[in-house]
């Protein structure tokens, strides 16, 4: 893997950095669903309202599961058991589609009800025009 990356849109440098500085902090939206996989998850909405941003993002392994309470009401609609991980991927209604990464082989299934909560320590703030916002 490369010391340096730079990351095109459509032919426009839209960051230059190393491979976790692009991860941890991504200049814009473009270049935070680019980098990870599965990609950031982006709520708008009230959840981002209350953080002052137009959108937040949240990747997968930056999200906390729980059967009694959360930020959002989720219903599993797919689980990926990969064995060394399990990527959920989560209807949250109004907030849209989420993948969650739990590490290991989670039980999980079709149709189970979650709650899931982003690490607020690890948000990625996004204004109107799609440019993160540095706290």
């Amino acid at each position: 893997m490369a010391d340096k990356i730079v990351v095109l849109n459509q032919g426009v440098i839209a960051q230059v950095g190393s491979p976790l500085e692009l991860y941890d902090r991504p200049k814009n939206l473009f270049v935070a669903r680019f980098i990870g996989s599965p990609t950031m998850n982006i709520v708008a909405g009230a959840s981002a309202e209350r953080r002052s941003a137009a959108k937040v993002g949240i990747r997968p392994e930056h999200c906390e599961l729980s059967p009694l309470d959360g930020e959002w009401p989720a219903t599993v609609s797919v689980a990926e058991h990969l064995g060394s991980d399990t990527f959920l991927h989560l209807d949250a209604g109004a907030i849209g589609m989420l993948t969650v990464r739990v590490v290991g082989e989670a039980q999980y299934a079709a149709g189970d009800r979650l709650f899931v909560s982003p690490r607020e320590d690890r948000i990625h703030r996004f204004d109107a025009q799609d440019q993160a916002i540095l706290s």
